[in-house]
């Protein structure tokens, strides 16, 4: 198995012990979360979709920068803070995952986010 390190400096910088993303035997690609950070480091304000913005272009960086991009998502899982934001969430993420083939998705209502984020997606991509 080759595993290669993804950074992109378009998207927020890792605030801790982990990368943007791993390439994983040439073909798959494993972002960690995302919040809503700027490429500064700095967090975004404003309400849940304002934030998944930020998130998905944070996503849409790393992607790029491994060659890929949101129509080869295979997988997301979205960790949202509060369960209620589901729906102007889903309403933000459609606009990014577009067509009539969606990755598959899990999301989950968590106690407490990084820098109290309202939202953090991680997915996996794959590539050929």
């Amino acid at each position: 198995m080759t595993r290669s390190i993804i950074y992109s400096p378009e998207a927020a910088p890792p605030i801790g012990p982990y990368s943007q993303a791993v390439k994983a035997t040439g073909s798959f690609i494993f972002t960690s979360g995302q919040i809503p950070l700027n490429a500064d480091g700095n967090m975004v304000d404003g309400d849940v979709s304002a934030q998944t913005h930020a998130v998905c272009a944070n996503l849409k960086a790393i992607l790029a920068s491994s060659g890929a991009g949101f129509e080869h998502v295979v997988k997301t899982t979205v960790f949202l803070q509060d369960m209620n934001d589901f729906g102007a969430m889903n309403e933000v993420y459609k606009q990014y995952f577009t067509g009539d083939q969606p990755p598959a998705r899990s999301t989950i209502q968590v106690a407490r986010l990084p820098k109290d984020a309202r939202v953090e997606i991680e997915c996996v991509a794959c590539v050929s």
